[in-house]
């Protein structure tokens, strides 16, 4: 009989404890850890906890070039977070998945058709004229006035704090104002406008200081008028003095319902500090932007700057909105980019833009040129978005569903038990503790992973954990069976367990590898719950490998030096009269070769 293997083997062999001792300090340091987070439990999905599931994936228009793309699909989550977050949802998860399809998964309590309108459809993108505003802060000195150029684009004033932020909103903070001039033919002209802060009126309610931000509401404007039938201005006032834009209920409602031609109020956002506003009826529709894009200025100083291009009818409409409002004093000289019944933008006109081209520039970083430029070419998503499918299921169907699932695992696993405990006997000990560990490392690791990464269990990934129990008893039983047949052969359980690990070894991993690869394709191929089914497969058959290389081998080796085991008991699943084995082997000398007589 061939004696166990020297080196590092055999040293593995000798001292099992340190296997045992690293598995189970990892599964305390998990433990801890989920402790110490607060993630006590798995985070639950729409089918189990109840709520929407909606998921959007991107097409392309026909014949227009591929532009889906990770920064295209980061825009659109963005926006349609703030679309969801917007009804009032705090807990609304929306995230991508693969490289086209968008995931938005909205908890219980909010009206599935009003979030099914809200996400996935093209935003509504105005231009309304501003008639009253509050600004906080203290506003900047007035901006001089730009001279005309032949070529590069208008120099920033630095006289003001404000940026044109990512989404198009100011930013505190910058030294630069941005500025919007008309083009002709890519060549900027003089037509500046400044966004984002208030200036000094011509009442002078407004008082500079140090800082560069506004610090005075800017109420010297007179009532606005009131049209499209949204009520008196009396009526309009009183809403606009119960607004209060810091509570987000109240913005998820300001504005919402009031068609084109109405005056309304909104909310925008200037740096950290939400502000209210009256608007006039729309000037320009989003869909009158025939084309926007990021362009970096190397001719000037200007750096990132998004240039904008109207079709005709919104040139014209541009051109008299700009004029009219140029002759007024602010806020009134100002118009609002109005997004999704928000205000991400109120920059304030200074002369007449005429020939459908304008140029915004300021100190944008090239990703929030890309996005103020998404925002005015697609009205919001840059992309078009179908529908793949749509999940509502309501708290009670889901605590159902999750009893469900919980009382399948329990049976599946019992049935296990059973058939290890009378075809195994001793060995099913091994075995149940093995499971054991592999369902404690399954649960913490959950639970984790849902903060981490938002790892969402779902019902498939319930019945994915169901058939990892079969997975993970079917390595045990790989193992257990080659001992088997190595005390078949007449070997003793300490030699058989050593010599049965290695054909083991090579049966468990080859088969994890192929239910491994089986999840890793589903994974990427499906989307939706299917994806829960796969990660939860490819997940426990990671684990799986884990517990029979630092747990089921280490205690068998263990084990396999106790007299109970070791002796061959009839209640150790080790028996080798039980097991049919042979007669044990033993070493035998060769028999020397006989002398031939005549060489004596």
């Amino acid at each position: 009989m061939a004696a166990p293997k020297k080196g590092r083997s055999a040293s593995a062999q000798s001292k099992p404890g340190r296997s045992l001792a690293l598995i189970l300090i990892a599964i305390a340091a998990l433990t801890g850890g989920m402790f110490a987070s607060g993630n006590t439990t798995p985070r639950l999905g729409i089918d189990l906890a109840g709520g929407t599931s909606i998921t959007l994936t991107a097409v392309n228009e026909p014949g227009q070039p591929n532009a889906i793309n990770k920064t295209n699909m980061d825009t659109a989550v963005d926006i349609m977070n703030r679309r969801v977050n917007g009804l009032g949802v705090s807990e609304a998860e929306v995230q991508t998945q693969g490289d086209r399809n968008i995931i938005v998964n909205i908890p219980r309590g909010m009206n599935s058709k009003e979030a099914r309108d809200q996400v996935g459809t093209t935003a509504k993108l105005y231009f309304r004229p501003v008639l009253q505003r509050e600004a906080s802060g203290a506003a900047t000195p007035a901006s001089p006035s730009a001279s005309p150029s032949t070529g590069g684009s208008a120099k920033p004033s630095a006289s003001s704090s404000a940026k044109a932020g990512g989404t198009g909103k100011p930013t505190s903070g910058s030294t630069a104002t941005p500025t919007v001039s008309s083009t002709t033919q890519g060549r900027p002209l003089t037509d500046a406008l400044k966004a984002g802060s208030a200036t000094p009126s011509a009442t002078g309610s407004a008082t500079p200081s140090a800082t560069g931000s506004a610090s005075a509401k800017a109420s010297a404007s007179p009532s606005p008028s009131v049209s499209g039938g949204s009520g008196d201005a009396s009526k309009l006032q009183a809403q606009y003095a119960a607004l209060d834009c810091s509570k987000p209920e109240q913005r998820a409602t300001a504005g919402k319902g009031a068609k084109p031609g109405e005056t309304t109020v909104a909310c925008g956002k200037d740096g950290n500090v939400w502000n209210k506003f009256i608007l006039g009826p729309v000037a320009v529709d989003g869909t009158e932007v025939k084309k926007a894009q990021a362009v970096f200025d190397t001719q000037g100083a200007a750096g990132w700057q998004v240039q904008m291009t109207f079709n005709s009818t919104g040139s014209k409409k541009f051109a008299d909105v700009t004029s009219r409002l140029s002759k007024n004093t602010t806020p009134q000289n100002e118009f609002a980019i109005v997004l999704d019944d928000e205000v991400v933008s109120h920059p304030y006109v200074q002369t007449a833009i005429t020939g459908g081209n304008a140029e915004i520039s300021g100190s944008f970083t090239q990703t929030e040129a890309q996005s103020l430029s998404n925002m005015l070419s697609y009205g919001a998503l840059p992309l078009t978005f179908k529908e793949s499918s749509v999940t509502t299921v309501t708290a009670a169907l889901g605590g159902e569903q999750l009893q469900a699932g919980l009382i399948a695992g329990a049976i599946g696993l019992a049935l296990v038990v059973i058939y290890l405990v009378v075809y195994y006997r001793g060995l099913s000990l091994v075995a149940v503790a093995s499971l054991l560990v592999s369902a404690s490392l399954t649960y913490v690791l959950m639970a984790l992973l849902g903060p981490t990464i938002h790892f969402a269990l779902n019902l498939p990934a319930v019945c994915g954990a169901i058939v990892a129990i079969g997975i993970t008893a079917d390595s045990f039983i790989v193992f257990f069976e080659r001992i088997r047949d190595e005390i078949r052969e007449g070997r003793s359980l300490r030699p058989a367990v050593e010599r049965a690990w290695p054909r083991a070894r090579r049966t468990i991993l080859v088969s994890d590898f192929v239910s491994f690869l089986a999840a890793a394709v589903l994974f990427i191929v499906t989307v939706g719950k299917v994806q829960g089914f796969a990660f939860t497969l490819g997940l426990t058959t990671v684990l799986d490998v884990v517990v029979v290389f630092f747990f089921t081998k280490p205690l068998m080796t263990i084990l396999a030096r106790r007299t109970f085991f070791a002796s061959g008991h009839s209640w150790s699943g080790l028996d080798p009269k039980r097991l049919g084995a042979k007669p044990p082997l033993r070493r035998t000398r060769r028999p020397s070769a006989p002398v031939d007589p005549k060489e004596a």
